[in-house]
């Protein structure tokens, strides 16, 4: 009996090490599976799928300093010209100025991404480059010259231009004149923005967002202090100016102001004989409770509210998610009748930019660290780690872990607390890490499979029901990425920032593949997106007759 005990405890060892292998094996086989099942098909033929970029990144600004050419052509200073200037606040002191100079080069930009298939180009507008001095000068033609070439190009290749209207930059005299987003001024500033590229572009652009990312804009810069104005205080940083629980809520307050402003003004004007649509982008995690506690799921369900829903339920509704009017009634700021009026409804979609997945653990009865213990935070700490286990893979991005299923579930939700109004995923990609040499950074098989999993989620969400209608890459090329420089690589295509030739990396002969071979796969399923008839979705009776007299003028 002695013996047989003996030798069965190595037996059972083997049996139970076996198992778990098999089952790490079978869950990343699953994972695999549901990846490689993924198909164009899967999608409807009306779907857009694109790439995004940002002027500032790319330096059309100099859509995310990609555009360059940072002071030609009568373009104005920004408020991120001279904040990347500062010693230390850009990693390796890394600035916008070249970028990837799309100022210049975007026509073979727009080439790169015709050869890959898409049929979607989202691109920001970069403020300084139309209205140099805002509202104190006067409309730059070169700007509009610049622009105008973009979209006619992309026209003729095919591509829908889809525009937003302000990504992060403005003109840096809005911000000493009046404190820029910190004052009501700016919403009259933004307006007139807004309202001189309808005028200028609207014939032919069918896409506007008007503020790309306004949680995180207020987050980064009125939170953290990482981004101009660098407004904070403490525990959340430590700026010689700012307020972190009260100068984001009023921030965000104005920009919806704005926008709302911008959106009334289009529909009224614009929008009867340009038939657009018009949204606003917000970027959001998805949350998983840390522990099995319903205190925590209250807490997914906070962080949730003050993150999108923070900017989203007032378009949708005409109020504040009433998850923060509850704990916060009086450091809300408050939208009048009037305003309510014009605030509810003012979007035809939603832009959704998604990149990852957290654990929230709950803060009102629980003690946390980190601002967690904060109303601006929701009273909820996030993290991605439970029991010393990442959440996900990790990236090159701190808190950005590859978590498919989150997209899936934060679709699921925007859907269902929005009546499922129309989403365009306007980013979703992936950043190795900063350490990767050149050749690891070409054969980038881990953005395959990001990709490859998160558009499988997206695809089980729309089965699900979700009216998704878009989803763009982030980015085309890789370009300056705010405060991380240049060191975190975003781009399907990578660039020499000595020569700025573009090199294609294996991701975009994968994107090339997935878009150009629709036929493959045995999924042809027709989802039921874009439908004309939607209250949310507008088609222009002009489009298309001003589409074939580009063309026939070109020509």
């Amino acid at each position: 009996m002695t013996v047989n005990a003996t030798y069965q405890l190595p037996l059972l060892l083997v049996f139970f090490v076996v198992l778990v292998l098999h089952s790490f094996t079978s869950a990343a086989q699953d994972f695999d599976n549901d990846s490689q099942d993924v198909r164009r098909s899967q999608f409807a033929d009306n779907f857009l799928f694109g790439t995004a970029i940002s002027a500032y990144q790319a330096c059309f600004a100099c859509f995310f300093f990609v555009e360059g050419a940072y002071l030609d052509d009568g373009k104005g200073l920004s408020n991120w010209d001279v904040f990347s200037h500062i010693p230390g606040k850009i990693k390796n002191n890394d600035n916008g100025d070249v970028a990837d100079d799309d100022y210049h080069l975007f026509l073979e930009d727009i080439e790169i991404a015709h050869s890959l298939g898409v049929n979607a180009y989202r691109f920001s507008i970069s403020w300084t480059r139309i209205l140099p001095r805002g509202k104190f000068g006067e409309v730059n033609p070169s700007g509009i010259k610049f622009y105008n070439k973009i979209i006619d190009n992309l026209l003729l290749k095919g591509i829908e231009p889809f525009v937003t209207i302000q990504h992060f930059d403005l003109p840096r005299e809005l911000e000493d004149r009046y404190g820029s987003w910190l004052s009501p001024l700016m919403q009259e500033d933004f307006v007139l923005f807004a309202e001189t590229c309808f005028k200028s572009f609207g014939d032919r652009v069918k896409y506007w967002a008007t503020i790309n990312e306004a949680n995180m804009f207020a987050e980064m810069a009125y939170v953290r202090g990482m981004y101009p104005p660098a407004h904070c205080s403490a525990p959340f940083g430590n700026c010689s100016v700012g307020n972190s629980d009260v100068e984001p809520l009023i921030v965000m307050h104005n920009m919806l102001l704005s926008h709302a402003k911008a959106a009334k003004l289009y529909r009224e004007r614009f929008q009867p004989q340009q038939g657009g649509s018009i949204g606003l982008i917000v970027q959001s995690h998805m949350y998983e409770p840390l522990r099995d506690e319903e205190a925590d799921r209250q807490a997914v369900n906070r962080a949730l509210a003050f993150t999108g829903s923070w900017a989203i339920d007032p378009l949708v509704f005409g109020d504040y998610p009433p998850e923060m009017r509850q704990y916060h009634e009086s450091a809300l700021p408050s939208f009048s009748p009037e305003e309510t009026e014009y605030v509810k409804g003012s979007i035809d979609f939603i832009g959704l930019n998604h990149y990852s997945t957290l654990y929230a653990k709950d803060c009102i009865h629980s003690p946390c660290v980190s601002g967690g213990d904060h109303f601006i935070r929701g009273f909820t700490y996030t993290t991605g780690e439970k029991d010393g286990v990442l959440i996900g893979e990790p990236t090159g991005v701190e808190r950005f872990f590859v978590v498919p299923r989150g997209m899936e579930k934060i679709v699921d939700h925007f859907s269902k607390r929005y009546n499922n109004m129309p989403i365009y995923v306007t980013e979703n990609g992936y950043s190795p890490s900063q350490t990767e040499q050149l050749p690891d950074l070409l054969h980038d098989v881990d953005r395959i499979k990001f990709h490859k999993g998160y558009l499988s989620a997206l695809a089980r969400a729309i089965r699900n029901g979700a009216d998704v209608r878009g989803y763009f890459a982030w980015s085309l090329i890789d370009n300056f990425e705010w405060t991380a420089g240049y060191g975190t690589t975003f781009g399907l295509y990578h660039v020499d920032h000595r020569t700025m030739k573009r090199v294609p990396k294996l991701s975009a002969k994968w994107y090339q593949d997935f878009l150009t071979n629709r036929s493959r796969g045995s999924n042809r399923e027709g989802l039921k997106n874009g439908k004309e008839d939607s209250q949310y979705f507008r088609k222009s009776k002009n489009s298309d007759m001003v589409r074939n007299e580009i063309k026939v003028a070109k020509i």
